[in-house]
This record gives C-alpha cells, sequence and structure tokens, in this order.
C-alpha cells in the first residue's frame, strides 16, 4: 500500500450534479456518478482522479533532513493524512475553475484547487491547503493503469521505466554503488557515500507516461512520487500550495516540446566543441604537450584540453584533489599562454574547471594571488549556519564553504572572478560542477527557506554560469558543462554531464547507467548531456596493494574501449582519467586503445552535421539529442519498452554492454536497415536481430535510403574508419527475448 494512504477509511462527498467546463481545447468534467474528477482532449483523458478517492490529502510532519558530503538522509514524522474530502463548490474564476471544500482526519482544513489553462498546451493546477503552523503535507492523488510506463524524473540512472517505485525528488550526489552490493553496503555503512536507486543529481518533478500523459511540479520543495501502486500515482510535497502543470500532446516530442516551456531550451554548442574529442587530463605543461603529440600522431581530432588541475592540486584522502580557489596555477602550468596558442594553432581550446564552493588556500605551500575564501568571508559572501559562522560542508578530508546565490553582491562578486581568472585566462569553457549540497537548515542571505532554495541552488549556479558568459560577449562560444540540477536548469545551463558513473558494467552505476541516464534525462528537457569515457569513481583503496573482492573496481580496457564507442555517438565526446588515473586503463595505454580512440574521434567528428541538426530542435523544441526510441517511433508497440539502444537522428545504436560479449541484439522497426560498418541490409517488419558486435564494431544501423547516411559513410570510407574487411556474418532474426534489452 502506499505509504501516504490514511489510516481512516477514505471518502470523497459531494452532493454537487455533474459538471462541465470548458478551458480551450480542454474540457474539465466532474462525474458526480463516478465520483472522480477528468481533463479531457480530443476525447483523450490526460488527467484524472481515483473514482471514489480524495484526491486532495493534507497533514503536518516534523522533519530530520541531514547533508553530509552531498548526500541528504531525510526522515518524516507526520501525522496521518486526512481520510476523507468534501466538495462544496465549483466556481468559474477568471479563466478558470475552482473546486473547494474541507478536509477531515487528522487535522480539520479548507482545501482548494484552481484549475486554468495555460496555453495551447499546459494546463495548471493549483492545490491549497490551509494548514495550522508547523510543516506542511499535501498529497495530490490521481489514476494510473497497471501498464503504464512513467519516464524522465530529471536524470534517472537505474530505472528508465519508473513505474512500481517511489522517488524523493531533491537534488544530491547519487552515491558510490546505487545498489551495486556489497558496494553500497560498505559505502554506506562507513561513508554514508552508497546512495540509492532512484538518487539524482539532476532530478525534476516531472514525467512522461507510455498513455502520452505528462505532469511537472513548479515548486522547487522537497516532493515524493510514489507510484508503487497499479490504479494511482500519488504526489507529496512539503508545502500548503502544489503547483504542478499538465501537459497536452498526441505523441512524446509533443510533450517534450510542451513541458520544455517550463523548464526552458538550450542553446546551441558552439562548433569547435564538435570537431573532435575533449580530453580530460591533469599533470602540467609538459604532461599536456605530451599528450598532444601522441593523438596528433594517432590522427585523433582534438578539440579541446579540458585541464581540471589549472587551479593547482594536493593529496587528500581519496587521492589527488583540487584547490578550490578560482586562480590559474602558473607553477603547474608555465608557458600557459605558450601552450594555449600551440594547442590553438593545431585546433584545439583549453577548457577548465570550477565550482561553487571555496576553500581556504592558505596552507598552500605557495601563496596563491587571492584567497577568495577569505575574500568571501569578511564580505558576507558564504552560507551560514544560523549563528552566522560560515557553513563547512565536508568533502572528503577537508571542508568547503558554499557561496550564498541568494546574496546579490556576492553572485556579483563570483561573476567578476569568472569573468577575470576564468574566462580571462583565456578558456573556452569549464566543468561548472557540484550544486547538490545546500543543507536544509543552512541561513541564507536573503532570508529564504534553505530547504526550499536547496533545489533551486543548481538553477541559481547555472545560471551565474550563463550570466558570466553572457555579461563576457562570449555567448554562444564558451560553454560549461553542469552535473547538478532542477526543473529550470536547461534554460539555463550550456551542456550537462551525467556525473561520476563507477567504472564498471553495471546497471546501477556504470556503463549501463549512463545510458539509462542520457534517455530518462532527454525525457526532462536535458537535451545536451553526455557521460565520461570509462566512468570516473575507482573505489580501489589509495596506498593499499591488494584488491578487495567485490569492493574493488578499476576500469578495465574493455571497458574503455566499449565506452569509447559509446561516446562517439552522444552530443560531446570527453575523455576523463578518473578519480585514481594510475589504477584506470587510459586513452593512451597502449598503441592499439589510442588507434581505437583515434578511430571513434574521426567517427564522432564525422557526426557533427547530424548532431548539429539535433542540437537546433533541441534549441527550438527541447528534444534531446540523444533520444529514446519511442520519441522517434511513437506508433511501434515495442518501441516504448526498450532499454540498451537509442537513436542519434537516423542513427539507431545499440552499444555493447557486457564484458566479453562479441553480439548484441538490436530491435529495428519497419523498415529496411543499413548497417553502418558493412553494407549489409535488413529488411525489418518490426523485430529483435542478432548482430555481430566485436570490438571496435557497435551495432549501429540507419535507414538504407537516407541521403545524408550516405555522405556518412562515404566520409567514413575516405577516413579509413569502416571495417567491411571483417567479413562480419548478416544480421540474424531472434525470437523476441532479448538479454536484457526491454524495461
Amino acid at each position: 500500500m502506499p505509504i501516504f494512504r490514511p489510516e481512516e477509511p477514505m471518502s470523497l462527498h459531494s452532493d454537487l450534479p455533474t459538471q462541465r467546463h470548458k478551458l480551450g481545447d480542454c474540457e474539465l468534467v466532474w462525474d458526480a456518478d463516478r465520483n472522480v474528477l477528468e481533463l479531457y482532449v480530443s476525447g483523450h483523458v490526460i488527467w484524472d482522479t481515483v473514482p471514489g478517492e480524495p484526491f486532495i490529502c493534507a497533514s503536518l510532519g516534523a522533519s530530520d533532513v541531514e547533508e553530509s558530503r552531498g548526500f541528504f538522509s531525510i526522515k518524516d514524522d507526520k501525522l496521518p493524512y486526512t481520510s476523507a474530502q468534501s466538495i462544496e463548490s465549483f466556481e468559474v474564476d477568471g479563466e478558470g475553475v475552482k473546486l473547494s471544500g474541507q478536509l477531515s482526519g487528522s487535522v480539520q482544513v479548507p482545501w482548494s484547487l484552481t484549475i486554468r489553462q495555460i496555453d495551447d498546451a499546459q494546463i495548471s493546477l493549483t492545490a491549497q491547503v490551509s494548514l495550522p503552523d508547523g510543516e506542511p503535507r499535501l498529497l495530490l492523488r490521481y489514476a494510473s493503469t497497471s501498464d503504464e510506463q512513467f519516464f524522465g524524473f530529471g536524470e534517472q540512472f537505474t530505472h528508465l521505466n519508473l513505474k512500481g517505485r517511489r522517488l524523493d525528488i531533491i537534488s544530491q550526489e547519487p552515491g558510490i554503488g546505487r545498489g551495486v552490493q556489497p558496494l553500497s553496503w560498505f559505502m554506506n555503512t562507513f561513508f554514508g557515500a552508497g546512495g540509492g536507486e532512484t538518487s539524482s543529481n539532476a532530478p525534476a518533478p516531472h514525467y512522461i507516461t507510455s498513455r502520452c500523459r505528462s505532469l511537472a511540479l513548479e515548486n522547487h520543495e522537497l516532493s515524493r512520487f510514489d507510484l508503487r501502486e497499479e490504479d494511482r500515482i500519488e504526489v507529496e510535497l512539503w508545502s500548503n500550495t502544489m503547483c504542478a502543470r499538465v501537459f497536452i500532446g498526441s505523441n512524446p516530442k509533443t510533450l517534450i516540446e510542451a513541458y520544455t516551456r517550463l523548464s526552458g531550451r538550450m542553446p546551441m554548442l558552439p562548433s569547435w566543441i564538435q570537431s573532435g574529442a575533449v580530453i580530460g587530463m591533469q599533470g602540467g605543461t609538459e604532461a599536456v604537450r605530451s599528450m598532444a603529440k601522441r593523438l596528433q600522431d594517432a590522427g585523433a581530432p582534438v578539440a579541446a584540453f579540458w585541464l581540471q588541475d589549472w587551479v593547482g592540486a594536493r593529496r587528500t584522502s581519496v587521492g589527488s584533489q583540487l584547490w578550490w580557489n578560482w586562480e590559474l596555477d602558473a607553477e603547474r602550468y608555465p608557458d600557459w599562454e605558450k601552450l594555449r596558442g600551440e594547442l590553438e594553432a593545431n585546433g584545439s581550446r583549453v577548457m577548465s574547471y570550477i565550482n561553487p564552493f571555496l576553500v581556504d588556500v592558505a596552507e598552500r605551500e605557495t601563496a596563491p594571488k587571492r584567497n577568495l575564501y577569505q575574500e568571501a568571508l569578511e564580505k558576507g559572501f558564504l552560507v551560514t549556519r544560523q549563528d552566522g559562522s560560515p557553513y563547512l560542508v565536508q568533502n572528503t578530508s577537508f571542508s568547503a564553504a558554499m557561496i550564498d546565490l541568494t546574496h546579490p553582491e556576492a553572485r556579483t562578486w563570483l561573476k567578476e572572478v569568472i569573468k577575470k581568472q576564468v574566462i580571462g585566462a583565456g578558456v573556452s569553457g569549464w566543468m561548472a560542477d557540484f550544486g547538490e549540497a545546500l543543507p536544509f537548515d543552512a541561513k541564507l542571505y536573503d532570508g529564504s527557506d534553505a530547504a526550499i532554495f536547496h533545489n533551486a541552488y543548481p538553477e541559481a549556479w547555472a545560471q551565474l554560469n550563463r550570466e558570466a558568459i553572457e555579461e563576457a560577449g562570449l555567448g554562444g562560444e564558451v560553454v560549461f558543462f553542469a552535473r547538478s540540477g532542477f526543473t529550470r536548469s536547461p534554460g539555463q545551463s550550456t551542456l550537462f554531464w551525467l556525473g561520476d558513473q563507477l567504472t564498471s558494467w553495471t546497471a546501477e552505476d556504470g556503463i549501463r547507467s549512463a545510458v539509462t541516464g542520457l534517455l530518462s534525462s532527454g525525457f526532462s528537457g536535458f537535451s545536451l548531456n553526455h557521460s565520461d569515457i570509462g566512468g570516473y569513481t575507482t573505489t580501489a583503496i589509495p596506498g593499499f596493494p591488494l584488491k578487495i573482492p567485490l569492493l574493488d573496481f578499476r576500469r578495465s580496457r574493455e571497458l574503455l574501449w566499449r565506452w569509447i564507442e559509446l561516446n562517439a555517438f552522444t552530443a560531446v565526446f570527453r575523455t576523463h582519467e578518473g578519480n585514481q588515473p594510475d589504477r584506470n586503463t587510459q586513452i593512451d595505454t597502449d598503441p592499439e586503445m589510442i588507434a581505437h580512440f583515434a578511430r571513434f574521434a574521426r567517427v564522432y567528428a564525422a557526426l557533427a552535421p547530424v548532431r548539429e541538426r539535433l542540437n537546433r530542435e533541441s534549441t527550438e523544441q527541447g528534444l534531446p539529442v540523444v533520444r529514446h526510441p519511442w520519441l522517434s517511433f511513437p506508433e511501434d508497440p515495442e518501441t516504448s519498452k526498450l532499454r540498451w539502444q537509442f537513436n542519434l537522428g537516423p542513427l539507431m545504436v545499440a552499444p555493447v554492454l557486457d564484458p566479453g560479449a562479441s553480439e548484441v541484439q538490436i530491435y529495428l522497426p519497419a523498415g529496411q536497415w543499413q548497417h553502418l560498418w558493412s553494407d549489409a541490409v535488413v529488411d525489418s517488419a518490426g523485430g529483435w536481430y542478432e548482430v555481430a558486435a566485436p570490438m571496435g564494431t557497435p551495432a549501429v544501423f540507419f535507414p538504407k535510403d537516407d541521403a545524408d547516411m550516405a555522405d556518412l559513410v562515404d566520409q567514413l570510407n575516405r577516413n579509413g574508419d569502416r571495417t567491411e574487411a571483417l567479413n562480419l556474418p548478416a544480421p540474424r532474426l531472434v525470437v523476441p527475448q532479448p538479454r536484457g534489452g526491454v524495461l
């Protein structure tokens, strides 16, 4: 039973007769015979309540929310929800309709629900209760069906279809392992860092269902979506007022277009980042020069070198970490300007790293020009505790303070730091890390409730980065990539990445979770997204020479090889050495690996025209660059169930996601499909095919008569990047029992 169900038998009562009201193209119906409220568009029910049961309930809670290293432990001791609801009035209110009445049970309070049309694709639902002093809890209950699939909720990594799950919508660290056992148990027990199956850096209180029904909350307060019951959805919000939008659309693309009117849409990526790989590395000037030479010799197009240690690094309990003081370390990177000139002469830019934290750098051996922490402390720009002292958030073996983004002068100060010290260093972009850790009990400059501003902080952090770029006059040319987010982040960001995947094959937190994250986030407006090639989190214990079975994850050669293949078909092709570079296979580990990387960097570059068209659609319609096949083939009943394949424009891609695999199963909708790496053509009536996929040959198909794809094949042939010589066997139709291929 849902956790929100009251202890007393539920009842919905009204003496009102059946009512019908037009809201533009939508019709609102109160059916007195069935005790149900329904919203219709062209005869299609886009939202309806559970017959005979209250659709609004209320309670009072007493919460205990603790932050630790960006993870949040949430406890709520609340009264049972109200069990009875009466509908006493049904009034036309301007261009909308207002229902009102009384709730009874654990508390006795009035309620109201106002329903209005926003535009041709959005209907607003505003639910209100008048609870006494305390922590309000408002519940909205409405109908679902047993076979309805739920997609979206921002970035979700373990499950694509969230039916049967319960989610807390709060931006936080997603965790290490996230259900991979015994790693998750170990990380949760000793560090509180194991996470859970629905925890996310960038969640959103939004979904689209397989019945083409969609809803989002506008609120920033903590919300909880309970999808565990077959016949209902229950949404709890920690507020007296819930502002929801129901979206109108006949297919998933139109629903995404409608939703992104709320979330905002992402801009065009600059052309330079589409020209090749973004190489994530550290080590200083000579290390960069050496890597640039090896990649050039291998024939790899390189768009940029992303140098996250541009500010300097120090040793911590997890290895090497950065000094969070946003100033160039000239000792680590001598001849910075000369290095930039050399790279730019070969067509490569430089990117860097920042986050909204600051650390006191007084203890550095070499004194920096500025101690930004001390400056911010003296100016009152830091998030504080209730007593006014800086609220230091534990990271690993050090603590850091967050900039208070409710403080207008702090925002201006930090933007000036970015313009002068980051953009001023000549970089063309950066990772805008973190943003998830604002504690619920913090004190903010403008008096905002930190428990509410917590989910708004990632949006404000992205907005600040975007404003710094615009104020510097570099809009459209400089790009930052963020990992934290919430509902309106797509409208503020230029690019996302999926955070810190485990260097593993797992569905919970490895390469498979990257595919799930790409697809789920695309439903919620995160249209430009990508993952670290090879994953980030290595769990080997620094300084300990032996592997601990089942707890030790390190990037294998095969994993990196397959992740390279995967990311060549996403929005951005960016590497990361990982948190323990010496324990991971890297792109230059051996000549064969760097040749493989160079080949797929060329494949990625050749796909730039395809991505540019898709990026334009994301800017104009909010559609993702990497798309779930259901978006492209909504009439095919099989596509909504697909899990491990995706579209990049006309390309259907099924990456190899299992160790030791040399073949993969792919679903091809009806039509003639040509294999990208050979001339094999499949005349599909809509079916599953077994496809040979040896190392270097992921399963990729395109419609046979697509002229743009013919141009792509010609370019790959000119570059010598196709593999006809492999004599691959023809794809084989199989019984539709794919290995993990569906939800």
